[in-house]
């Protein structure tokens, strides 16, 4: 391993980020970027947060226990549609669950052409399913809330204890925070695996496309609403309450998209107000076998 010195007039870089290094091994430029996953800093704080680069498929992991949630899942794929990757939705512990069927209907009916997968994520028969999408050239992330079975995948599809893992609280099924940093993990097939810290808090900004996707039988009938800018709460002509009177759509999934436009918005519009910050100097490790030509970094 070795250290490498970046510049701070460079952009600000984030696990993923593929880098182009000159013949001495310094660095030279970050390479063009095909996806870019971020989100407002956590807390109070008025910042954006970059999570990852150049993700090709995004697993979004979610526990069928007391974890799961509809509006959890929902703010995950926003935020995968805004950044350009492949989303799908793994469901994990189907063996300590009664009828994961029900779950997984449930995760398909958010949009029919998501890609829903039910694991057992210590058995690699069940993780088999997954392998499609970690084919060598492809870079594979994993998002979920702590305790939802993350690192096991990791070693699962590894083939190796990459990760270390925990049992979940018996309690309420939280997590314990294993995994507190992003890492990536080389597959022997060529893929590579970004694993994520389970995130308590994922605010969404400048996340407007993303949502709309998500939502898209929503934004159908915001587009027929009498009022361009319709609140869709009482207004007359409103497409989107009288969708919700006629059961045509869900209240949940109704409130929900709503609470995420307005999360955007507002946040949106805090980032834009401080302005951009200046990326400050850099070192980061990288392996020594790649010490020239292109690295990833981490």
């Amino acid at each position: 391993m070795y250290g490498l010195d970046i510049p701070a007039s460079a952009c600000a870089l984030t696990i993923g980020d593929w880098l182009l290094l000159n013949p001495d091994g310094s660095f030279c430029r970050m390479l063009e970027r095909r996806s870019c996953f971020s989100r407002k800093a956590a807390g109070t704080k008025v910042a954006e947060q970059l999570i990852a680069a150049n993700v090709d498929t995004v697993f979004v992991v979610t526990a069928l226990n007391h974890d799961f949630s509809l509006n959890r899942i929902e703010r995950y794929l926003a935020l995968i549609r805004e950044a350009g990757a492949d989303a799908v939705a793994v469901l994990t512990k189907a063996d300590l669950c009664d009828d994961p069927a029900a779950y997984q209907c449930q995760v398909q009916a958010l949009d029919p052409l998501l890609v829903v997968e039910t694991v057992n994520g210590l058995d690699t028969a069940s993780v088999s399913a997954l392998q499609p999408w970690c084919r060598a050239g492809s870079t594979v992330a994993l998002l979920g809330s702590s305790g939802v079975g993350k690192s096991t995948l990791i070693n699962t599809l590894t083939g190796q204890t990459a990760q270390l893992t925990a049992e979940a609280r018996v309690a309420d099924d939280k997590g314990r925070h294993t995994t507190t940093s992003r890492t990536l993990h080389l597959m022997d097939g060529g893929g590579i695996l970004l694993d994520t810290p389970g995130m308590r808090e994922l605010q969404l900004a400048d996340c407007e496309t993303g949502v709309q996707e998500t939502f898209a039988d929503i934004t159908e009938l915001v587009k027929r609403c009498r009022y361009s800018d319709c609140q869709h709460q009482s207004e007359p002509g409103c497409a989107v309450i009288e969708a919700l009177q006629a059961e045509q759509i869900d209240g949940r999934r109704l409130a929900n998209y709503l609470s995420l436009m307005r999360e955007q918005t507002h946040n949106t519009a805090s980032l834009a107000e401080k302005g951009p910050e200046t990326a400050p100097k850099a070192v980061i490790t990288v392996p020594c076998k790649r010490q020239r030509g292109c690295v990833k970094g981490r």
